[in-house]
């Protein structure tokens, strides 16, 4: 997978003090007990994107400000590095603090020919990468696009929100569907335009629901015109039962089922992002519907890279031993260590992956430090 992540340096960043150079495969299950920071390595995606979107301020503010993000505080903690690799190309960075909360973004650089090229440092929070990229002019802004490219071909996907007023339970603009946004708010224009141009990926994304909600005979994905001059179109995601014409509506979907739509639509995609993630996925979902989310996840990890953040049992139970990176609080840090299949064969013979959690055998249990 040409774009994939595969190597990874967080330094001062939330619970992780020192990261380095942490590989990742395929598929990579983060495990681990409540505050041990499993949210915390997927929130670094989150911020990287901010950057680069050039909102790396706003993400620090909503974040509780730059001395809720460094590790242990500014007294502890002077800046946050960042390494990326991915193929033969990488990136870097580093976030300083200033006074009053501020931060400046230094020790930008690419790797490619074998060599790190800087970017130079400025007096703001903004990427010269993006600027580069943005401009189309600098020394090299072909290779500044690449890497730009590749990041933002890593997609997190958070599907919490299933409130009554969620967007994915709302209309929206019907020309909205080139990629699945990460909250889903498109997810009705998205599937109108899978079944449309991707008639047999449509099709698997509708038979993985039916499995789940044997009802369900198919999204209806009708469009309305809004507008003083009827010139929007939006969607909704309506559907229709198999043993009722009436049309039903997104509020008829419960929490969990719509948020498996979302998932399998995320995963059943033709066009996968080069690495997917997502937080906690069995959130709200029957023990079938984790069953079956974990076939889809494996499946997908065949076609690109996953990252997924977990403590359920039950989801943990759908995977190899080796694809599990475990989570520990040790010494007020968050410690990440990916497990060997030849440590736990005599386990293995008698007891599930998940049972291994539970028993603590797989140790990412409550730490009392």
């Amino acid at each position: 997978m040409q774009d994939a992540l595969d190597k990874l340096t967080i330094r001062g960043f939330k619970s992780i003090r020192e990261l380095k150079n942490f590989e990742l495969k395929n598929l990579n299950v983060i495990v681990g007990a409540n505050g041990a920071g499993k949210s915390n390595l997927l929130s670094f995606f989150k911020m990287l994107h901010k950057l680069m979107d050039d909102n790396l301020a706003d993400y620090v503010r909503k974040n509780g400000g730059i001395s809720n993000i460094l590790y242990n505080g500014i007294k502890i903690t002077e800046k946050m590095t960042f390494e990326m690799r991915f193929g033969v190309r990488g990136y870097k960075f580093t976030i300083n603090p200033t006074a009053e909360e501020g931060i400046v973004l230094t020790d930008e650089a690419r790797y490619y020919s074998g060599r790190w090229w800087g970017l130079g440092d400025y007096n703001d929070c903004l990427s010269q990468l993006v600027k580069e990229v943005k401009s189309g002019v600098g020394n090299d802004s072909r290779n500044s696009k690449f890497v730009y490219d590749t990041i933002m071909s890593w997609k997190v996907y958070h599907f919490h929100d299933t409130s009554p007023n969620a967007p994915m339970r709302k209309w929206e603009n019907i020309e909205d569907d080139e990629m699945l946004r990460p909250d889903a708010s498109n997810i009705a224009p998205f599937l109108l335009h899978l079944r449309k141009e991707y008639k047999t990926e449509y099709q698997n994304i509708l038979n993985a629901c039916q499995i789940i909600m044997p009802y369900l005979k198919d999204f209806l994905l009708k469009e309305r015109i809004f507008g003083e001059a009827n010139e929007i179109r939006r969607v909704n995601l309506s559907w229709r039962t198999k043993t009722s014409d009436f049309p039903m509506q997104p509020y008829h979907l419960s929490d969990g089922s719509i948020r498996f739509i979302c998932l399998a639509t995320a995963l059943l995609q033709p066009n996968l992002p080069s690495t997917l993630i997502i937080d906690e996925p069995e959130l709200g979902l029957h023990p079938e519907a984790i069953r079956i989310l974990g076939e889809l996840i494996n499946s997908a990890a065949k076609r690109t890279q996953i990252i997924i953040a977990t403590q359920l049992p039950l989801l943990i139970d759908q995977f190899n031993i080796d694809d599990i990176v475990v989570v520990n609080r040790k010494d007020d840090q968050s410690i990440f260590e990916r497990l060997n299949k030849e440590d736990f064969d005599k386990w293995l013979e008698d007891y599930s992956v998940g049972e291994l959690w539970v028993k603590n055998v797989i140790q990412g249990g409550v730490c009392h430090e």
